[in-house]
């Protein structure tokens, strides 16, 4: 659902054995990019990230609102928790007609079936970041995952 016609050079990923980098262009680009979704056309300033960097396990979209701009509609979801990560400017989140103010620095939880709609109220973009994530799939994280090897750091000179 990515959609990269206004980033053309942005849009090759780097890609090894084990990883992929993409680059998505700096914040104040990204209110540039779009995505068409069912029913609602063209959505400015989202970006999907699944498709671009091989997602199995979530999915992460960058977004740019602008001001008085709005999610036009409350939505649900099936099976996916949404985490919303705010790092710039100022906005309301409702949750299930609960209103929380939001801004730089707030980071949101919410359940798929929480009815959730958001707007940006204030005279500057609304950047945030949100991921989607199968609820209660997370078995272990942290270094509780992983394997470290015996091996000494190197970086390359």
């Amino acid at each position: 659902m990515s959609d990269c016609k206004n980033h053309e050079n942005t849009c090759n990923a780097k890609k090894g054995t084990h990883f992929t980098a993409y680059e998505s262009g700096s914040r104040k680009d990204w209110p540039a990019h779009t995505v068409e979704l069912p029913g609602l056309g063209e959505i400015p300033g989202k970006h999907f990230l699944k498709a671009m960097l091989g997602f199995t396990g979530c999915e992460i979209s960058i977004n740019s609102m602008a001001s008085g701009a709005g999610m036009p509609i409350y939505h649900q979801h099936q099976q996916n928790e949404e985490i919303y990560i705010f790092i710039q400017g100022k906005g309301q989140l409702q949750v299930d007609g609960e209103v929380i103010v939001v801004q730089e620095g707030t980071i949101v939880r919410i359940a798929p079936n929480g009815e959730r709609t958001w707007r940006n109220n204030s005279n500057e973009p609304l950047l945030y970041i949100i991921v989607q994530v199968r609820e209660n799939s997370l078995n272990q994280y942290g270094l509780g995952d992983a394997k470290v090897p015996d091996k000494a750091v190197v970086w390359p000179s």
